[in-house]
């Protein structure tokens, strides 16, 4: 009888001790954007071999359930996730967990789960008390991942690994720091109200590139902590889609914006703005390849107006509230050495299309809220990093400040 009392706790344990309530919302809290490993940084196949991974994620909004999505996009064959649990971390830039936080995620009841290739799971919902902008640590072991990898390549945040089974681990024992997100895509929330989530779609300048490693203050990170500070505001959950390097026509750093559209805004959990900030790298590819006329310049303004309408056409068949965000200055940088006033034309005459009226549904002046005063194709020198083509943590700020926070009342 005491046997049969055990395996049946551990079947409610397994299968409905942590049911959620059924009329509970989901929503994003944070996401990122799949990418497959590139041929530089793949690693030998021995090194992923029965590993546990922990990565530290910052949350927009919380919820009193969580759900985290693990994808085998890139995966050329099935991976084998043997354990995951979540935890609060003691600090962004250590392993170490709190005592007495660590949790067991399932899915479809069970502690493992095998995710074929090309897919992306979510798991069962555990009751956690996931704060507003707190700090998630999600670990998970995997037996021997397929080639290639799905990663995130630029998270500008510590994420752990070590040899063996330690997701419950205090702390990772010879652990490896990477500042890569490695097969996590995303972590939801469920809450009683409905949340509204802001997609940021972009490139480097909304993946958070020059800004500070763990600390969690690219732009769109800043926007989170505005509309959490906002009482009518504070449902509003941001999840951010930049990819580094990325373009909107054509592959290079990630697949283009317009063949990941659906996937990483049209289907998020609770989206209902979409911010876009891409076109710089199109550009800045353009000029790089040297040898190119007018014709070629405008051919390319007009495609990236087609592909902008486009993403706004797709949006808007979904209900979604579009807003259009001014490419950020590049005066000076490589870019602007490399393609010089042809170029420079083309990103004016892109930033005038964004704010003609009759395209988004608002216009977020990121170049106006950046650029110098006395010269508005360069960064002011207090918000531009180096290099030209970024801003620094403070012209992230800057650009987080731009946002009429009303806009996502309605």
């Amino acid at each position: 009888m005491k046997g049969l009392a055990v395996v049946l706790l551990s079947l409610a344990f397994t299968t409905g001790a942590q049911a959620a309530p059924r009329n509970l919302h989901w929503a994003g809290s944070w996401a990122t954007s799949p990418m497959q490993v590139s041929a530089a940084e793949v690693p030998p196949a021995s090194v992923f071999k029965n590993t546990t991974f922990r990565e530290i994620v910052h949350l927009s909004t919380g919820g009193d359930y969580v759900r985290v999505r693990l994808s085998n996009l890139f995966g050329a064959g099935p991976m084998r996730i043997t354990s995951v649990h979540i935890a609060l971390p003691v600090s962004t830039t250590s392993s170490k967990i709190e005592p007495g936080t660590d949790t067991m995620v399932t899915f479809f009841g069970k502690q493992g789960v095998t995710i074929p290739a090309g897919a992306a799971y979510v798991s069962d919902p555990v009751k956690f008390d996931a704060k507003p902008l707190s700090n998630l640590a999600v670990s998970f072991h995997i037996d021997a991942p397929p080639a290639p990898e799905t990663f995130h390549d630029n998270s500008n945040a510590t994420s752990f690994f070590a040899h063996g089974d330690q997701v419950s681990a205090a702390r990772l024992a010879n652990e490896v720091k990477v500042d890569h997100w490695y097969w996590l895509t995303g972590v939801e929330v469920g809450t009683r109200q409905q949340d509204r989530c802001v997609v940021a779609f972009g490139d480097s300048i909304t993946d958070g590139w020059e800004s500070t490693v763990n600390g969690n203050n690219r732009w769109p990170d800043d926007l989170a902590a505005r509309l959490q500070a906002n009482p009518a505001t504070r449902d509003v959950c941001v999840l951010n889609e930049g990819i580094s390097g990325n373009r909107v026509l054509l592959d290079g750093t990630g697949p283009a914006a317009m063949a990941r559209l659906d996937r990483d805004v049209l289907s998020q959990p609770g989206v209902k703005y979409v911010v876009v900030l891409e076109a710089i790298n199109d550009i800045g590819h353009l000029a790089r390849s040297g040898d190119k006329n007018q014709a070629d310049v405008n051919t390319l303004v007009t495609h990236l107006e087609n592909a902008y309408q486009e993403i706004i056409d797709a949006a808007h068949a979904r209900g979604l509230i579009v807003i259009g965000a001014t490419l950020t200055p590049y005066g000076g940088s490589g870019y602007d050495k490399e393609g010089g006033p042809m170029y420079q034309a083309a990103w004016r005459k892109l930033n005038a299309w964004i704010r003609q009226p009759g395209h988004f549904d608002y216009v977020v002046h990121f170049n106006k809220a950046t650029a110098d005063p006395s010269d508005p194709s360069r960064f002011a020198p207090n918000l531009g990093a180096r290099g030209l083509l970024h801003p620094n943590p403070a012209g992230y700020q800057a650009m987080a400040n731009a946002f009429n926070l009303n806009w996502f009342t309605k």
